[in-house]
């Protein structure tokens, strides 16, 4: 017998990144649907800014280059749910914006009100999370909690 894990003929990591897309996808339909966000409830959602579909002004795509986060909270406005994406204007500086991020370009959604994170790779990504700077739409500051609770991390860049 062999102590190793043989190669899936399922695309296991695929379902499981799919899942949690879906979970993005309902709550901000949710959001859609009511016209507001309940409670103190706000979310941080990082996406790669030159993944396939995404369509944000070019000045915020000169100033991050391969990944940005916004934040929906109290200033934002049109925001429409698909069964691939969603679109939201947002105000960077005074000036409004439009983005249009599908799902797979996502990286990360954190809801710090409730300590609730989503981590994974945008789709076709090989590395891992790199840093970078937070996008500063206009916006309160809330900082999330990061001490792992309700944290769901789902790395696949590793084989056993």
């Amino acid at each position: 017998m062999s102590d190793e894990t043989p190669d899936s003929l399922i695309p296991y990591d695929e379902i499981v990144q799919e899942a949690l897309r879906a979970v993005v996808g309902r709550v901000l339909g949710e959001v859609e649907a009511t016209g507001s966000l309940p409670g103190d409830h706000h979310f941080y959602i990082t996406f790669k800014t030159g993944a396939p579909g995404v369509d944000i002004p070019k000045h915020l795509t000169e100033r991050f280059p391969d990944e940005m986060t916004i934040v929906i909270q109290n200033r934002f406005w049109d925001l429409k749910v698909e069964k691939d994406g969603f679109q939201v204007g947002l105000s960077f500086n005074q000036a409004p914006a439009k983005l249009i991020i599908p799902f797979s370009a996502i990286t990360g959604f954190v809801d710090p009100a409730v300590n609730f994170a989503l981590q994974f790779q945008a789709q076709g990504e090989e590395g891992g999370p790199q840093e970078h700077e937070e996008a500063e739409n206009d916006h309160p500051i809330a900082e999330p909690v990061e001490d792992g609770s309700n944290v769901v991390s789902v790395d696949f860049s590793r084989k056993k």
